[in-house]
């Protein structure tokens, strides 16, 4: 059931004003102020009526020593999927914007520093961009520790660096110890010292066989530990080799949602260890083209669940040259963040010396 089947249009109304006066706050919202603020055209009942029912349906919070409303994620989702989906990315400030990022630059990570100081200072929230994996990652030794009949660990050593990389998987049948041992093998044999440029569906297809006779299982079985493992190395291989880059971290100081000095410290913290961000966004589809939007609990990292993550890959000349992105409170301006990263996403692709980066002559541009 979509979000229109559910809300009428005087909720959908009142939800949106609420969220924006939210956002422009930072209190709850009462009937009166949508009355004399927000020009809603009912009276004060009818709108404590509609609050109620969207506060019963789970668009609305109500905290205990206010009469107001506060936007819940669920709000704050669909404000974002159906109410701001008209947004001008013209803003007053385009060509502000296009003046800061149009100076003379002969280096992607020039290009992404300067979009994500930009950024920051747009929308006065922490910026983030994320730089090309190098086709050159590979992974030296790999080795599968049975863990339990549903799930095993991958231990990874990468190539060069020798630093050591674990993930774990999980399974939705079982394994036995010979099958860990013989996937393993598998793995040394074929991808060992293999970039993920030389994955592809042929030598997937190989170890499937191989991984089949070992275990003498069927097909089925050996083709799902394949392609969950080969997912795991893939994003194991993105955090290794991206580097991410972070802008106005101080900003989260001036709002009231990151007071808690705990929180702040944890959240600055998962900022400077970076690589629970690294293995978020990794997960992304790095040829996916749309604004990704991740709010409160939808994060995977658990200190950001009453943050908002808005992250969208970057393109000059077709190709995928790293990808920006934006930390806020839940109670973020989405209008002006979604139409500054429009504006720097467009700007950067008109950029035309794409062919003047030696990294782009000598790298994959894919995430």
């Amino acid at each position: 059931m979509s979000f229109d089947d559910v809300l009428s249009d005087r909720k959908k109304l009142i939800l949106r004003a609420i969220v924006e006066a939210h956002i422009k706050l930072g209190e709850p919202v009462g009937s009166k102020y949508l009355m004399q603020e927000a020009n809603i055209g009912y009276s004060s009942a009818t709108i404590r009526n509609e609050m109620a029912e969207l506060e019963e349906l789970g668009y609305l919070d109500k905290p205990h020593t206010s009469a107001g409303r506060i936007p819940s994620e669920l709000g704050y989702r669909f404000y974002v999927d159906s109410l701001v989906s008209q947004y001008d990315s013209k803003t007053k400030e385009a060509g502000e914007l296009k003046k800061m990022l149009s100076v003379k630059m002969s280096e992607i990570d020039k290009i992404l520093d300067n979009a994500t100081k930009v950024a920051s200072a747009m929308t006065n929230y922490t910026a983030l961009s994320l730089r090309p994996r190098p086709s050159s990652i590979t992974i030296k030794k790999y080795e599968v520790v049975y863990l339990d009949s549903l799930s095993y660990l991958i231990i990874m050593i990468a190539q060069g660096t020798e630093s050591v990389k674990t993930k774990k998987v999980s399974l939705s049948f079982e394994i036995t110890p010979e099958d860990a041992a013989a996937l393993s093998k598998v793995l040394n044999i074929n991808l060992a010292g293999v970039n993920v440029d030389g994955i592809n569906i042929h030598l997937m297809m190989s170890m499937n066989t191989q991984l089949k006779e070992l275990i003498g299982s069927d097909m089925h079985m050996a083709e799902e530990l394949v392609s969950i493992t080969v997912k795991s190395i893939y994003e194991t291989m993105n955090e290794l080799g991206s580097e991410i880059k972070f802008e106005g971290v101080n900003r989260l100081l001036e709002y009231p949602e990151y007071k808690n000095l705990d929180k702040l410290q944890k959240m600055i913290s998962t900022i400077e260890n970076k690589e629970d961000i690294i293995r978020a966004v990794s997960t992304i589809d790095q040829s996916d083209d749309d604004t990704k939007i991740f709010i409160g609990s939808e994060n995977m990292v658990k200190i950001m669940d009453d943050s908002t993550l808005i992250y969208k890959n970057l393109k000059l000349n077709g190709k995928t040259i790293g990808a920006i992105g934006i930390i806020g409170p839940c109670r973020m301006d989405y209008s002006k963040v979604l139409s500054t990263i429009d504006q720097l996403s467009e700007e950067i692709s008109k950029l035309s010396d794409i062919n003047a980066l030696p990294s782009a002559k000598n790298e994959e541009s894919d995430l």
